[in-house]
Order: C-alpha cells, then sequence, then structure tokens
C-alpha cells in the first residue's frame, strides 16, 4: 500500500505515453513507443549501466561534498554575528547567478573529467542544505535558550547541545532537496563537456537520431533520482528517529 500510488501513477504515465503515440501516429523516431524503449534499453543494458555508474559516482560525491561545505557554513554563519554579516550577503548574491551559465567555466577550470561535474553538483545543492540548516539553527525553540542560559551554558555549548539538535529536522528538509537537484547538476556538466555518464550518452544518443536511447537514458537517470531520494529519505528518517525524539 506505500508504493501503491507511485506504481499508479507510473502505469497511467505509460499508458499516456502509448495512447499518444497510437492515436497521433506520431514517428518513432520523434517519439518512440514504450515498449520500443524497453527493448532499447535491454539491448544496450551494459552501456547504459557503464555510463549510470559514472553519473551516480558525481552525484554521490557532488551530495557527500555539497552536504558537508553546506552544514559547515551553516555552523559558521549560526556561531558569528561577523559571518552572518560578511558571508552571508555573499550567499544570497551567489544564487542570482544562473548556475547553468557556471558550466562551461567549470569545465575549462576542471577539465572534461569528474572534478566539472562534481563542482555542479556542489554548487547546485550547497545553498539549499546551508539555507535550510542555518534557517533551523536560527528558529530554536525560545525556551530551550532560556534554559541554556539559566543553567550557565556557553555559547557553543547551546550550539552543540541544543540548537543543532533542534535543527536537524530543518537539515533533512535540506538533504532531501539536495537529492532531487544533484543529478541536474551533474549531468548538465556532461552535457558541457564530457566522455562519460547518462548526459553525454543523451546528447550521443540525441546527435545520431536514436531517440529511444535517449529516452531509455532518460528514464534511467529518473530512476537514479528516485532511488537516490528515497535513500537519502530513508537514511534522514532513522537517524531523526533515533536522535530527535517525536519525528
Amino acid at each position: 500500500m506505500r508504493y501503491l500510488g507511485g506504481i499508479l501513477a507510473t502505469v497511467i504515465a505509460l499508458g499516456l505515453w502509448q495512447a499518444i503515440v497510437s492515436l497521433t501516429g506520431v514517428r518513432r523516431f520523434i517519439l518512440p513507443p514504450p515498449a520500443l524503449v524497453a527493448e532499447t534499453w535491454f539491448d544496450n543494458r551494459a552501456l547504459i549501466f557503464e555510463h549510470t555508474l559514472v553519473t551516480a559516482t558525481e552525484i554521490g560525491l557532488g551530495l557527500l561534498v555539497g552536504a558537508v561545505l553546506g552544514i559547515a557554513t551553516a555552523l559558521t554563519l549560526a556561531a558569528s554575528d561577523f559571518a552572518r554579516l560578511t558571508v552571508r550577503p555573499i550567499l544570497v548574491f551567489t544564487q542570482a547567478l544562473p548556475v547553468f551559465a557556471l558550466a562551461p567555466i567549470l569545465t575549462l577550470w576542471l577539465g572534461f573529467g569528474m572534478g566539472s561535474k562534481i563542482a555542479m553538483a556542489v554548487l547546485i545543492i550547497y545553498f539549499p542544505i546551508t539555507s535550510a540548516f542555518f534557517d533551523g539553527l536560527m528558529r530554536t525553540p525560545p525556551g530551550y535558550l532560556d534554559l541554556a542560559q539559566t543553567m550557565g551554558a556557553s555559547k557553543w555549548r547551546t550550539l552543540w547541545r541544543i540548537r543543532v539538535p533542534a535543527a536537524l529536522p530543518s537539515l533533512g528538509s535540506g538533504l532531501r532537496l539536495a537529492a532531487v537537484y544533484a543529478p541536474i547538476g551533474a549531468v548538465i556538466g556532461e552535457w558541457v563537456g564530457s566522455s562519460s555518464g547518462l548526459g553525454y550518452l543523451m546528447l550521443l544518443a540525441n546527435g545520431r537520431a536514436k531517440t529511444d536511447l535517449m529516452f531509455a537514458a532518460l528514464l534511467t537517470l529518473g530512476v537514479l533520482s528516485i532511488v537516490l531520494y528515497l535513500t537519502v529519505n530513508w537514511l534522514t528518517l532513522a537517524y531523526l528517529k533515533r536522535h530527535s525524539p517525536g519525528v
């Protein structure tokens, strides 16, 4: 019953897809039917798996680095008035820049290897994690802070023992958003310049008019993103239940 909604939505989407192809008579090189995409995926499963492994590595490393940087930045902002005065405006300003336009620059600086793709993923997820965790740190229930002050707790002790545990649900929300955004950064980096990965495979298939292979790679990326989100969500909920009673 838990996954019934997702299964039902998938069946409906596939049915609509097949209906559009059958009723409109659209050519296969424009919109291939689901059965052809499934057949193409099976015939090219080894190739798709090879490129999926590259993209999954880029996403995983980008998510890890982005989470560490985001958490560290949020803690710094919460602990330092000077950091909030100087660093926070810079973070807000950077979000006004189109991250997608930075992909060619990162490729120029870091090359066509995995580094530029990881950097793109980090850039996309860094701000959501920082913002969500920082908001949680700054919204600690006043009663907790008053109790800490009454008991003579230091600023750092209050941060680690009270504010951080209270902000864990907010951090969990930021990590869930990051799990959704990270694949976008990795694939955009592959589109700009790469010789491997699902984004590269989609471009290669599109250039050779192999729309069925492009759809197979695209659906694989979608499944990879869903698996990543569910994994992060499960780990987050498990940690919160253990360290934040009542979540």
